[in-house]
């Protein structure tokens, strides 16, 4: 086919295609293989030997975080605030009293029976600690958060027929606070002594209802709650 066949072709009304738009569209396809070309000679690929790159992986997803506790209220009665100054172990038959920090208040007193000690706070400040004699072996003291349901301060067991001045009850099978002569060596059938002059300021300043919550090892420090919102004296015979 001759050259001035196809310029004739090109003037008639069937070719409906600007020359212009026909010239852009060779350009256009010429410079495709022309860069291709190039391409493959620069970076040493031929096209069955392109790689597609991956895309870029999307960033994991962030974990959620826990949710904050809620703290307890500084001025709560049942944060501690502050603690008696005491520089030693508590030795037995040994306690510490004072009550300046805190001349009215609620009450709530903290037993740790693998210190063996005891603590008085009111109004969150601890006003008396002492060491206590324990339960062990087949009669230990019971753990949890005991309400006084009872104060007596010329008790005598009816189990034992022993003097238990000063006694606070905790639970109705025989577990109190009392009087006792808290020396090494000594210990108790499950209830709490502590030494008669501090069992007589507890009973003091101890009202009914009070909670005492009994711990195997639980550390409270300054800005810590002594008695969570939810914690519940245990059935009768825990």
């Amino acid at each position: 086919m001759s050259a001035r066949f196809f310029m004739d072709l090109l003037r008639t009304r069937w070719v409906s295609a600007p020359l212009g738009f026909i010239a852009m569209a060779l350009a256009s396809l010429l410079a495709f293989h022309v860069g291709k070309d190039v391409a493959q000679v620069m970076f040493g690929q031929s096209e069955a030997e392109a790689h597609v790159m991956p895309s870029a992986p999307k960033p994991l997803a962030t974990a959620p975080k826990p949710a904050a506790t809620q703290a307890a209220p500084v001025n709560s009665p049942f944060v501690v605030k502050s603690i008696l100054k005491i520089d030693e172990p508590i030795k037995f038959g040994q306690f510490f009293w004072d009550e300046s920090a805190a001349a009215t208040g609620p009450i709530v007193v903290t037993v740790d029976l693998e210190a063996r000690t005891l603590s008085v706070f009111r109004d969150g400040h601890e006003i008396g600690a002492t060491a206590i004699l324990k339960g062990y072996g087949t009669k230990p003291t019971p753990t949890g958060v005991f309400p006084i349901t009872e104060k007596d301060a010329k008790h005598v067991s009816n189990i034992y027929d022993a003097p238990m001045p000063w006694m606070l009850r905790l639970t109705s099978d025989g577990i109190t606070i009392h009087g006792s002569k808290v020396e090494r060596g000594y210990a108790t059938n499950g209830c709490i002594g502590v030494p008669n002059e501090f069992a007589k300021r507890l009973f003091s300043v101890a009202s009914m209802g009070d909670k005492v919550i009994i711990t195997d090892g639980k550390r409270l420090g300054v800005g810590q709650p002594i008695l969570q919102a939810d914690e519940q004296a245990p059935e009768a015979g825990a």
